[in-house]
């Protein structure tokens, strides 16, 4: 599902008397909800899941596989550990250097600096982005042949 209708939905949420709305699709599960009665905006939980922009409102929770929940302080805290990994040019992203072939970096591998992250394709060519740290992958937050913006955030990398 595309970032534009997640957005649609969360509206059409907002206007409504309903309170929640699950879709699945393809594998993977949205659940919209929401509380009227609440005064601050519940907290946004992401559970192993990539391709999804961080802009998200926390009024969207994308279920996964299972994770434990902390607080939206805490895990902002956590993410100021990683370096961004991110995209330097307007393209599509991919994972490998084939179709049919492994990708580059795996969720727990250890990076050096100068290692392949990915390809980002832009104007036929196959750009290489190569990691700017020493560290481990902690997330992939773009799925393969995605198109990325330019300064998208494609990992989070864990510093040694």
């Amino acid at each position: 599902m595309k970032f534009s209708e997640i957005k649609q939905l969360i509206k059409v949420v907002e206007k409504s008397d309903i309170g929640e709305i699950e879709i699945v699709e393809e594998g993977s599960k949205i659940r919209i909800s929401k509380n009227s009665s609440m005064k601050q905006p519940p907290v946004f939980t992401q559970m192993d899941v990539t391709g999804i922009p961080q802009s998200i409102p926390p009024q969207v929770l994308v279920q996964g596989s299972p994770a434990p929940t902390i607080p939206l302080a805490q895990a902002a805290a956590a993410e100021e550990k990683l370096e961004k990994a991110s995209s330097p040019m307007v393209g599509t992203f991919y994972r490998s250097p084939a179709p049919d072939a492994d990708a580059y970096v795996e969720i727990g591998d250890h990076v050096k600096v100068g290692q392949t992250l990915c390809i980002i394709e832009a104007m036929k060519l196959m750009n290489e982005i190569q990691s700017e740290v020493n560290g481990t992958i902690r997330k992939i937050l773009v799925e393969n042949s995605q198109p990325v913006e330019y300064n998208q955030v494609l990992f989070l990398i864990e510093k040694d």
